[in-house]
């Protein structure tokens, strides 16, 4: 039972080795970024929900971020491709800039309670507007934890969430 237990944690250990390692890697390749475009920024790196996580703060960089997100989506694309050049593993970082993907979490977490509140009154399903997979994710996560399901339909750019009722 011992060695279960040891062999978990050591697992989680390196899983948390290989995140760190892919922060490193794609805080490199963003500072060489931001070099190149003669930007400032402070980039942190951190580790949640089993992935890596950057986020690039200071300076003016919302022309980083774009109108809807769509220029941050990109870069973190770019950055995901260089660290699976680097290390030969696909990643699924998340690169937030400007706190862009915070407060569209919370944007995003509001209109999924104020959703929930409405189905749960009419009994009805209801389909909210397409969304990229960032945001159909944190809509998923917050009906879950509301005690009601979702899913998604459609393809992509016109994927969207379904909030069905209990």
């Amino acid at each position: 039972m011992s060695e279960v237990k040891t062999d978990e944690v050591v697992e989680k250990k390196s899983l948390l080795a290989q995140l760190e390692e892919e922060g490193d890697v794609a805080a490199d390749y963003l500072e060489g970024l931001l070099d190149i475009a003669d930007l400032d920024g402070d980039i942190d790196i951190d580790v949640e929900n089993d992935r890596a996580s950057l986020a690039i703060a200071g300076g003016k960089l919302s022309h980083l971020v774009g109108e809807r997100g769509e220029v941050l989506d990109s870069i973190q694309e770019l950055t995901r491709l260089a660290v699976q050049t680097s290390l030969g593993e696909r990643s699924r970082l998340m690169l937030d800039i400007d706190n862009f993907r915070g407060d569209k979490k919370t944007e995003l977490a509001q209109l999924a309670k104020e959703t929930a509140v409405e189905v749960k009154s009419s009994g009805e399903s209801i389909k909210l507007r397409p969304m990229n997979a960032f945001e159909r994710k944190v809509v998923h996560d917050t009906i879950q934890e509301l005690g009601l399901t979702s899913e998604s339909e459609g393809e992509d750019p016109d994927r969207c969430v379904v909030v069905l009722p209990a």
